[in-house]
Protein backbone atom coordinates (compact mmCIF):
# COMPACT_ATOMS: atom_id res chain seq x y z
CA UNK A 1 0.00 0.00 0.00
CA UNK A 2 1.49 3.78 -1.27
CA UNK A 3 1.68 6.05 2.03
CA UNK A 4 0.63 9.32 1.66
CA UNK A 5 3.30 11.67 3.06
CA UNK A 6 1.71 14.34 4.78
CA UNK A 7 3.70 17.46 5.33
CA UNK A 8 3.04 19.89 8.72
CA UNK A 9 4.29 23.28 9.93
CA UNK A 10 7.03 22.28 12.69
CA UNK A 11 6.22 25.45 14.97
CA UNK A 12 4.94 28.73 15.27
CA UNK A 13 1.06 29.66 15.02
CA UNK A 14 0.04 27.16 11.69
CA UNK A 15 1.58 24.12 13.89
CA UNK A 16 -0.67 24.62 17.00
CA UNK A 17 -3.44 25.70 14.85
CA UNK A 18 -2.88 22.35 12.37
CA UNK A 19 -2.47 20.29 15.76
CA UNK A 20 -5.95 21.32 17.38
CA UNK A 21 -7.50 21.52 13.85
CA UNK A 22 -6.45 17.35 13.28
CA UNK A 23 -7.13 16.38 16.87
CA UNK A 24 -10.55 17.71 16.72
CA UNK A 25 -11.02 16.19 13.58
CA UNK A 26 -10.13 12.54 15.16
CA UNK A 27 -7.10 12.57 13.00
CA UNK A 28 -4.46 13.47 16.10
CA UNK A 29 -0.95 12.79 15.15
CA UNK A 30 1.07 10.40 17.79
CA UNK A 31 4.76 12.12 17.52
CA UNK A 32 7.64 10.32 19.52
CA UNK A 33 8.54 13.41 20.73
CA UNK A 34 9.06 16.77 20.07
CA UNK A 35 12.27 16.88 18.44
CA UNK A 36 11.30 13.95 15.75
CA UNK A 37 10.95 15.38 12.52
CA UNK A 38 8.20 11.90 11.52
CA UNK A 39 4.54 10.82 13.24
CA UNK A 40 1.77 8.85 11.97
CA UNK A 41 -1.97 8.85 12.99
CA UNK A 42 -3.64 6.38 14.49
CA UNK A 43 -6.79 6.53 12.89
CA UNK A 44 -5.68 6.91 9.53
CA UNK A 45 -3.06 4.09 8.79
CA UNK A 46 -1.49 5.09 5.50
CA UNK A 47 -0.47 8.53 6.16
CA UNK A 48 3.38 9.17 7.07
CA UNK A 49 3.41 12.61 8.64
CA UNK A 50 6.44 14.82 7.88
CA UNK A 51 7.08 18.18 10.04
CA UNK A 52 8.89 20.81 7.75
CA UNK A 53 9.04 24.46 8.50
CA UNK A 54 6.28 26.45 6.73
CA UNK A 55 8.94 28.54 4.36
CA UNK A 56 9.69 24.70 3.31
CA UNK A 57 6.68 23.05 2.55
CA UNK A 58 5.43 23.98 -0.58
CA UNK A 59 8.93 23.72 -2.05
CA UNK A 60 8.65 19.90 -0.96
CA UNK A 61 5.59 19.27 -2.43
CA UNK A 62 6.66 20.48 -5.73
CA UNK A 63 9.53 18.37 -5.65
CA UNK A 64 7.97 15.44 -5.25
CA UNK A 65 9.17 14.73 -1.54
CA UNK A 66 5.74 15.32 -0.04
CA UNK A 67 2.31 14.66 -1.45
CA UNK A 68 -0.17 17.09 0.43
CA UNK A 69 0.52 19.69 3.43
CA UNK A 70 -1.23 22.34 5.22
CA UNK A 71 0.85 26.07 4.51
CA UNK A 72 -0.50 29.35 4.70
CA UNK A 73 -1.97 30.25 1.08
CA UNK A 74 0.41 33.04 1.36
CA UNK A 75 3.20 30.82 1.52
CA UNK A 76 1.72 28.88 -0.86
CA UNK A 77 1.32 31.49 -3.68
CA UNK A 78 4.85 32.92 -3.23
CA UNK A 79 6.98 29.37 -3.34
CA UNK A 80 5.01 27.65 -5.82
CA UNK A 81 6.28 26.66 -9.00
CA UNK A 82 4.32 29.05 -11.55
CA UNK A 83 3.74 25.73 -14.33
CA UNK A 84 4.56 22.75 -11.22
CA UNK A 85 2.39 19.87 -10.30
CA UNK A 86 0.96 21.67 -7.00
CA UNK A 87 -2.71 22.37 -6.38
CA UNK A 88 -4.86 23.70 -3.94
CA UNK A 89 -6.82 21.08 -1.98
CA UNK A 90 -8.83 22.67 0.36
CA UNK A 91 -8.78 26.86 0.51
CA UNK A 92 -9.30 27.55 3.74
CA UNK A 93 -9.11 25.60 7.37
CA UNK A 94 -10.33 28.77 9.33
CA UNK A 95 -6.91 29.67 11.53
CA UNK A 96 -3.72 31.61 10.84
CA UNK A 97 -5.80 34.25 8.90
CA UNK A 98 -3.53 37.18 8.46
CA UNK A 99 -3.18 39.93 5.62
CA UNK A 100 0.27 41.08 3.44
CA UNK A 101 0.26 44.41 3.75
CA UNK A 102 2.09 47.36 2.46
CA UNK A 103 3.53 49.77 5.06
CA UNK A 104 5.26 53.20 5.05
CA UNK A 105 6.54 55.40 7.89
CA UNK A 106 4.04 57.36 10.45
CA UNK A 107 6.37 60.72 9.19
CA UNK A 108 5.44 60.01 5.33
CA UNK A 109 1.93 62.29 6.25
CA UNK A 110 1.25 62.41 2.97
CA UNK A 111 1.46 58.72 1.71
CA UNK A 112 -1.95 57.20 2.57
CA UNK A 113 -2.63 54.94 -0.77
CA UNK A 114 -0.95 53.02 -3.53
CA UNK A 115 -1.63 55.77 -5.58
CA UNK A 116 0.73 58.41 -3.05
CA UNK A 117 3.04 55.35 -3.53
CA UNK A 118 3.36 55.74 -6.94
CA UNK A 119 4.23 59.47 -6.82
CA UNK A 120 6.53 58.79 -3.96
CA UNK A 121 8.52 55.95 -5.90
CA UNK A 122 8.55 58.61 -9.53
CA UNK A 123 10.27 61.26 -7.00
CA UNK A 124 12.41 58.90 -5.80
CA UNK A 125 13.73 57.98 -9.88
CA UNK A 126 14.19 61.13 -10.24
CA UNK A 127 17.04 61.93 -7.92
CA UNK A 128 18.66 58.55 -8.97
CA UNK A 129 17.73 55.76 -7.08
CA UNK A 130 14.70 53.10 -6.52
CA UNK A 131 12.36 52.86 -3.74
CA UNK A 132 13.38 50.13 -1.37
CA UNK A 133 10.83 47.47 0.07
CA UNK A 134 11.69 44.85 2.40
CA UNK A 135 9.72 42.21 2.27
CA UNK A 136 9.77 38.06 2.28
CA UNK A 137 7.50 37.47 -0.26
CA UNK A 138 9.14 39.67 -3.74
CA UNK A 139 7.21 37.41 -5.94
CA UNK A 140 3.38 39.14 -4.84
CA UNK A 141 4.54 42.20 -3.68
CA UNK A 142 6.02 42.70 -7.09
CA UNK A 143 3.45 41.70 -8.82
CA UNK A 144 0.74 43.69 -6.71
CA UNK A 145 2.93 46.86 -6.89
CA UNK A 146 3.21 46.50 -11.02
CA UNK A 147 -0.68 46.08 -10.89
CA UNK A 148 -1.16 49.46 -8.97
CA UNK A 149 1.59 51.60 -11.20
CA UNK A 150 4.40 51.44 -8.66
CA UNK A 151 7.54 51.07 -10.47
CA UNK A 152 11.03 52.15 -10.25
CA UNK A 153 11.30 49.98 -6.73
CA UNK A 154 13.95 47.77 -5.81
CA UNK A 155 12.88 44.76 -3.09
CA UNK A 156 15.24 44.28 -0.41
CA UNK A 157 15.61 40.82 1.34
CA UNK A 158 15.50 40.70 4.78
CA UNK A 159 15.31 37.56 7.13
CA UNK A 160 14.77 39.17 10.25
CA UNK A 161 12.31 41.54 12.03
CA UNK A 162 11.25 43.59 8.61
CA UNK A 163 9.33 46.22 11.01
CA UNK A 164 13.20 47.49 11.46
CA UNK A 165 14.13 48.15 8.39
CA UNK A 166 12.89 51.73 7.70
CA UNK A 167 14.44 53.06 11.16
CA UNK A 168 17.88 51.14 10.15
CA UNK A 169 17.72 52.55 7.16
CA UNK A 170 18.39 49.57 4.86
CA UNK A 171 14.58 50.03 3.34
CA UNK A 172 12.01 53.01 3.21
CA UNK A 173 8.71 50.69 3.07
CA UNK A 174 7.64 47.23 4.11
CA UNK A 175 5.77 44.58 3.19
CA UNK A 176 5.09 41.97 5.49
CA UNK A 177 2.76 39.80 7.13
CA UNK A 178 -0.15 41.03 9.94
CA UNK A 179 -3.11 39.79 11.89
CA UNK A 180 -3.83 42.67 13.87
CA UNK A 181 -1.42 45.33 12.82
CA UNK A 182 -0.55 45.88 15.96
CA UNK A 183 3.10 45.28 15.78
CA UNK A 184 3.19 47.66 12.85
CA UNK A 185 1.72 50.60 15.12
CA UNK A 186 4.22 50.13 17.87
CA UNK A 187 6.82 50.07 15.04
CA UNK A 188 5.93 53.79 13.85
CA UNK A 189 4.38 51.93 10.47
CA UNK A 190 0.95 52.60 9.22
CA UNK A 191 -0.90 50.09 6.67
CA UNK A 192 -1.84 52.09 2.99
CA UNK A 193 -5.83 52.07 3.01
CA UNK A 194 -5.69 49.90 -0.48
CA UNK A 195 -1.94 48.41 0.48
CA UNK A 196 -3.76 44.54 1.55
CA UNK A 197 -1.35 42.68 -0.93
CA UNK A 198 -3.41 39.03 -0.17
CA UNK A 199 -5.35 37.90 2.65
CA UNK A 200 -4.16 34.63 3.90
CA UNK A 201 -5.34 31.54 5.97
CA UNK A 202 -3.85 27.83 6.05
CA UNK A 203 -4.82 26.11 3.49
CA UNK A 204 -4.19 22.22 2.08
CA UNK A 205 -2.25 21.84 -0.86
CA UNK A 206 -1.08 19.06 -2.63
CA UNK A 207 1.23 17.48 -5.69
CA UNK A 208 -1.58 16.42 -7.90
CA UNK A 209 0.48 14.30 -10.19
CA UNK A 210 1.46 12.17 -7.49
CA UNK A 211 -2.40 12.14 -6.12
CA UNK A 212 -3.59 11.64 -9.47
CA UNK A 213 -1.17 8.38 -10.11
CA UNK A 214 -2.20 6.42 -7.55
CA UNK A 215 -5.55 5.91 -5.99
CA UNK A 216 -4.48 4.68 -2.33
CA UNK A 217 -3.30 8.32 -1.50
CA UNK A 218 -5.99 9.62 -3.15
CA UNK A 219 -7.93 7.51 -1.40
CA UNK A 220 -6.41 8.70 2.12
CA UNK A 221 -6.93 12.22 1.15
CA UNK A 222 -10.54 11.56 0.40
CA UNK A 223 -10.72 10.18 4.11
CA UNK A 224 -9.09 13.21 5.55
CA UNK A 225 -11.06 16.04 3.79
CA UNK A 226 -14.19 14.23 4.69
CA UNK A 227 -13.67 14.41 8.12
CA UNK A 228 -11.85 18.02 8.31
CA UNK A 229 -14.80 19.16 5.96
CA UNK A 230 -17.53 17.71 8.51
CA UNK A 231 -16.12 18.88 11.17
CA UNK A 232 -15.62 22.60 10.01
CA UNK A 233 -19.03 22.56 9.24
CA UNK A 234 -20.42 21.00 12.47
CA UNK A 235 -18.61 24.49 14.40
CA UNK A 236 -21.95 26.09 12.96
CA UNK A 237 -24.53 23.90 14.33
CA UNK A 238 -26.02 22.13 17.25
CA UNK A 239 -28.50 19.76 17.84
CA UNK A 240 -31.42 20.45 20.09
CA UNK A 241 -33.56 18.02 21.91
CA UNK A 242 -36.58 18.27 23.71
CA UNK A 243 -40.22 16.64 24.49
CA UNK A 244 -43.46 18.03 22.78
CA UNK A 245 -46.76 16.39 23.07
CA UNK A 246 -49.14 15.80 20.36
CA UNK A 247 -51.35 13.33 19.04
CA UNK A 248 -48.88 11.89 16.04
CA UNK A 249 -45.89 12.10 15.00
CA UNK A 250 -47.11 14.09 11.90
CA UNK A 251 -48.74 16.68 14.12
CA UNK A 252 -45.91 17.41 15.81
CA UNK A 253 -43.94 17.72 12.69
CA UNK A 254 -46.41 20.03 11.41
CA UNK A 255 -46.05 22.10 14.59
CA UNK A 256 -42.33 22.35 14.42
CA UNK A 257 -42.23 23.05 10.85
CA UNK A 258 -44.57 26.14 11.14
CA UNK A 259 -41.62 27.83 11.57
CA UNK A 260 -39.81 26.33 8.71
CA UNK A 261 -36.59 28.20 9.18
CA UNK A 262 -36.43 26.25 12.74
CA UNK A 263 -37.17 23.00 11.46
CA UNK A 264 -33.35 22.19 11.16
CA UNK A 265 -31.06 21.40 8.45
CA UNK A 266 -32.93 18.51 6.73
CA UNK A 267 -36.16 18.77 8.87
CA UNK A 268 -36.91 17.63 12.50
CA UNK A 269 -36.21 13.55 14.12
CA UNK A 270 -39.19 12.62 16.05
CA UNK A 271 -39.84 9.35 17.54
CA UNK A 272 -42.02 8.29 20.59
CA UNK A 273 -41.65 8.09 24.19
CA UNK A 274 -42.21 5.06 25.95
CA UNK A 275 -43.46 5.68 29.56
CA UNK A 276 -44.69 2.32 29.90
CA UNK A 277 -48.24 3.69 29.77
CA UNK A 278 -50.20 5.62 27.58
CA UNK A 279 -48.36 9.04 26.62
CA UNK A 280 -48.68 11.55 23.91
CA UNK A 281 -45.36 12.89 24.07
CA UNK A 282 -42.54 12.85 21.68
CA UNK A 283 -39.23 13.32 21.27
CA UNK A 284 -37.99 16.10 18.79
CA UNK A 285 -34.43 16.51 17.24
CA UNK A 286 -33.19 19.10 15.09
CA UNK A 287 -30.29 20.05 13.69
CA UNK A 288 -29.77 24.18 13.36
CA UNK A 289 -27.37 26.77 13.46
CA UNK A 290 -25.70 28.28 16.02
CA UNK A 291 -27.21 31.52 15.59
CA UNK A 292 -30.48 30.60 15.54
CA UNK A 293 -30.10 28.33 18.56
CA UNK A 294 -32.38 31.23 21.04
CA UNK A 295 -35.07 31.12 18.46
CA UNK A 296 -35.62 27.57 18.19
CA UNK A 297 -35.53 27.27 21.87
CA UNK A 298 -38.01 29.80 22.11
CA UNK A 299 -40.39 28.20 19.85
CA UNK A 300 -39.98 24.53 21.74
CA UNK A 301 -41.12 26.83 24.50
CA UNK A 302 -43.84 28.31 22.93
CA UNK A 303 -45.15 24.56 21.58
CA UNK A 304 -45.19 23.41 24.98
CA UNK A 305 -41.65 21.75 24.59
CA UNK A 306 -40.18 20.21 27.74
CA UNK A 307 -36.49 18.44 29.00
CA UNK A 308 -34.88 20.91 25.82
CA UNK A 309 -31.60 20.44 25.75
CA UNK A 310 -28.73 21.90 22.99
CA UNK A 311 -25.50 19.74 22.29
CA UNK A 312 -22.41 20.38 19.83
CA UNK A 313 -21.49 18.08 17.29
CA UNK A 314 -18.48 16.86 15.83
CA UNK A 315 -19.61 16.20 12.48
CA UNK A 316 -22.02 17.01 9.72
CA UNK A 317 -21.38 15.01 6.68
CA UNK A 318 -23.53 16.06 3.76
CA UNK A 319 -23.97 13.89 0.45
CA UNK A 320 -20.95 15.12 -1.32
CA UNK A 321 -17.43 16.35 0.13
CA UNK A 322 -16.99 20.00 -2.13
CA UNK A 323 -13.34 19.75 -1.66
CA UNK A 324 -12.78 16.16 -2.78
CA UNK A 325 -15.29 16.75 -5.81
CA UNK A 326 -12.85 20.11 -6.07
CA UNK A 327 -9.59 18.38 -6.19
CA UNK A 328 -10.82 15.37 -8.66
CA UNK A 329 -11.97 18.23 -11.05
CA UNK A 330 -8.51 19.57 -10.87
CA UNK A 331 -6.78 16.52 -11.02
CA UNK A 332 -8.00 16.25 -14.63
CA UNK A 333 -5.47 17.83 -16.36
CA UNK A 334 -2.80 15.31 -15.32
CA UNK A 335 -2.42 12.68 -17.52
CA UNK A 336 -2.35 10.42 -14.80
CA UNK A 337 -5.54 10.70 -13.25
CA UNK A 338 -7.16 8.77 -16.68
CA UNK A 339 -4.68 5.88 -15.59
CA UNK A 340 -5.97 5.68 -12.19
CA UNK A 341 -9.37 5.35 -12.78
CA UNK A 342 -10.30 7.54 -10.27
CA UNK A 343 -13.99 9.35 -9.94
Amino acid sequence: MSSLRLALPSTGALFDGTASLLSNCGLGVRRANSRRYTADIPSLPGVDVLFQRQSDITVELDGGSADIGIVGLDRYAESRLERGDTVLVHSGLGFGESKLVIAVPDSWLDVTSMSDLADIALEFRGKGHDLRIASKYPRLVKRFLNQNGVNYVSMVSVSGGLEAAPVMGYADVIADITATGATLRENGLRILVDGIVAESQAVIVGNGRALAADPEKLSLTRQMLEKIEANLRADKYQRVTGDLKGESEAEVARQVMTRRELGGLDGPTISAVHTGKSSNWFTVQVLVRKTDLAEVVSHFRDLGGIGIAANDVQYVYRDTCDSYDQLVENLQRFPEMALSGQQ
